[in-house]
């Protein structure tokens, strides 16, 4: 009954952070020092991945008729192309594009990674890092006005960009969402597009990282393991929708200058609470 009660807070740990820009692998890791379910190492390592799984399902129900790209038969066109609607299949086609980075840079450098900045110190420094960064990019853009106001205007070279801001999410505490909706804010994309582009671009690369996670795990799970990874993967789908609506409701009348704040407050906690030794190494 407590690793039940411990994966449901994990779950809406998870539905909130995946999408706020304030990293979800961040607030885990730091989660991990209280709320450590009774497993083994390789479970809880995986458990951590593919619980976003949950998350991403939030995205293909809000968004599933701006994702899916297929149409009643068109036809003015020929072979495949009149069951494709054509602007969903070249932001698709984007998408890939801007998953190209992650998939060069972050699979071989997965492992090391994980070994070697996994840990409380890391994700306080990135969580101070670019909470400041955000309150920068903020006050540099307040007056400018955005070139790139919907996901139709992205082109190849933008969203290629937007691949190489995700890659500095590679390291805990930066934040997959904060990282390129920051990029995207930096090369002209309006608040609501980058945000959007985000969830979309969160589909494939969580997709990705959670099967290669359960790969790597096998199929040797017990009943029980099983039904936490639901329970969790359930509370995260429920979370995020509410997440993901909040958010986007919020930047109509607001800049992203409370979540810089809050990344920075949490970050110098997070220290503070190291040098205290309430946290383990």
């Amino acid at each position: 009954m407590l690793d039940i009660i411990k994966v449901i807070i994990l779950g809406i740990i998870e539905g909130i952070t995946e999408w706020l820009p304030i990293s979800s692998t961040g607030h885990m890791i730091l989660a991990e020092q209280f709320l450590r379910l009774n497993v083994s190492e390789e479970y809880w390592n995986m458990f951590l991945v593919v619980i976003q799984l949950g998350a991403i399902l939030a995205v293909v129900l809000l968004y599933f008729p701006r994702l899916w790209p297929f149409t009643k038969k068109n036809e003015k066109e020929t072979g495949i192309f009149q069951y494709i609607n054509r602007p969903k299949y070249v932001m698709w086609l984007h998408i890939l594009v801007s998953c190209l980075p992650a998939i060069v840079i972050g699979l071989p450098l997965d492992d090391w990674l994980d070994a070697h900045f996994y840990n409380p110190v890391t994700v306080a420094v990135m969580l101070i890092l670019y909470g400041a960064a955000f309150l920068v990019v903020e006050k540099r853009n307040r007056r400018k006005k955005s070139r790139i106001r919907s996901i139709r205007q992205i082109d190849w070279e933008t969203a290629l960009f937007i691949g190489l801001f995700q890659c500095l999410a590679l390291i805990p505490g930066t934040s997959r969402s904060g990282a390129t909706i920051l990029g995207g804010i930096l090369l002209g994309m309006s608040r609501k597009t980058a945000s959007e582009y985000t969830f979309f671009l969160a589909v494939p690369v969580m997709l990705g990282a959670s099967l290669l996670k359960l790969v790597k795990f096998g199929p040797a799970f017990s009943a029980f393991e099983f039904f936490l990874l639901l329970i969790g993967m359930a509370v995260a789908f429920l979370v995020s929708i509410f997440a993901i609506r909040f958010l986007m409701k919020y930047i109509k009348t607001h800049d992203f200058k409370a979540f810089g704040i809050y990344r920075i407050a949490l970050g110098v906690i997070v220290l503070i609470c190291f040098a205290a030794g309430v946290f383990a190494d």
